[in-house]
């Protein structure tokens, strides 16, 4: 089975990831895991092109990439379930919701922050938009 894992170093997606492996065992085999996180996409400001080089911008969205996903990566490391990490750019439902489907994934796992329905009706909600977006199963952990 192909899962895709989202994680963003932030406490909730790091007890995602913790819920995730305590819950690995009920697979038939070790799950072939995406483990991916998604960076928004920089603003495009007048002039900054000329003093900022696609390279460097590259390297930003690599370093902070490889930030949010260390967390993760030990604790599957840990659990000894193989990953391959991936680091996107782009609307973050959206972009995970495409990786999922373009890269054959069968399930798509992600953190909530365990907000309150009426919480989440009035702030919105990344889970909430990629359930909504998503024909492929997704499995919410908190």
């Amino acid at each position: 089975m192909k899962i895709l894992l989202a994680a963003d170093g932030s406490k909730q997606s790091l007890a995602a990831v913790e819920a995730f492996i305590e819950r690995s065992g009920w697979l038939r085999g070790k799950p072939d895991v995406e483990l991916v996180t998604v960076h928004l996409p920089l603003p495009a400001i007048g002039g900054v092109a000329r003093a900022v080089s696609k390279a460097q911008v590259q390297k930003y969205y690599e370093e902070e990439g490889a930030e949010a996903l260390a967390g993760a990566k030990k604790r599957l490391d840990a659990a000894g379930i193989p990953y391959v990490s991936r680091i996107l750019v782009g609307p973050i439902a959206e972009t995970v919701v495409k990786h999922a489907r373009t890269s054959g994934c069968d399930l798509i796992c992600i953190g909530t922050r365990g907000m309150s329905a009426t919480a989440n009706v009035l702030l919105g909600s990344t889970a909430t938009k990629i359930l909504h977006l998503s024909t492929l199963p997704v499995l919410l952990l908190r």
